[in-house]
């Protein structure tokens, strides 16, 4: 049984993946800032208080798992704040760097030693952070963010090849979730295609940025 740790794990895409890989039978640890009615009825291992933009919840949560091997680490938790040009508000910004950015890294940083050889680590990007798919503009804090993830999901391809570990940037589409206003595809149906992409995930076609529906992405 495959212990699957997902951040952000409280609502939207995060509860559906808790969801459908608990359903399944897989043992997921749910790691979040304050679990929902929703997450805690599912009655998986929740790691709560934890904030994956701060340094103090990186100590907690290493020391809460101690040396729990994880075989999926999805870097879910994510934040997306509107914005456009003329009225950026740069702590918004800094924000969602915070957040989107430096999160999957501080996580997978500080849970390095619970991965293992086949291991594998996924950060849920987004579509919008596609440097060539641009072709509409706006949102420069969420856009730079997932942007810049995208080079951290790289970066950590190179430091875990050598140790077996794949890495996997995935765009779950436009999910009808809150940070979308409900527009979008069912978090249900998204996630079946995430769940697909994991499981396809290996050593020999780490680092790549796939859709969920199963296409790979531009830069």
């Amino acid at each position: 049984m495959p212990t699957i740790l997902i951040t952000g794990c409280n609502r939207g895409i995060g509860l559906q993946l808790a969801s459908q890989f608990q359903a399944r039978g897989d043992n997921v640890i749910g790691i979040c800032r304050k679990p929902s009615d929703e997450l805690s009825a599912l009655g998986l291992r929740l790691i709560s208080g934890i904030d994956v933009s701060t340094d103090e919840s990186m100590r907690e949560l290493k020391n809460k798992l101690d040396n729990m091997p994880v075989d999926v680490l999805i870097n879910n938790a994510g934040i997306l704040k509107r914005d456009e040009f003329g009225s950026i508000d740069y702590d918004d910004m800094i924000e969602q760097f915070r957040v989107n950015t430096l999160g999957p890294l501080r996580v997978t940083e500080a849970l390095s030693l619970n991965l293992h050889e086949g291991s594998k680590v996924v950060i849920i990007s987004s579509r919008v952070g596609s440097i060539g798919d641009n072709e509409s503009g706006n949102y420069y804090g969420y856009r730079a963010s997932k942007t810049a993830v995208n080079q951290i999901g790289m970066n950590l391809t190179h430091e875990f090849t050598p140790r077996g570990i794949a890495v996997a940037l995935l765009h779950p589409g436009l999910v009808a979730t809150e940070m979308t206003n409900g527009q979008g595809v069912t978090p249900a149906s998204s996630v079946e295609g995430l769940i697909a992409r994991i499981d396809e995930l290996n050593i020999a076609n780490t680092g790549h940025f796939w859709h969920a529906e199963g296409y790979e992405l531009p830069w």
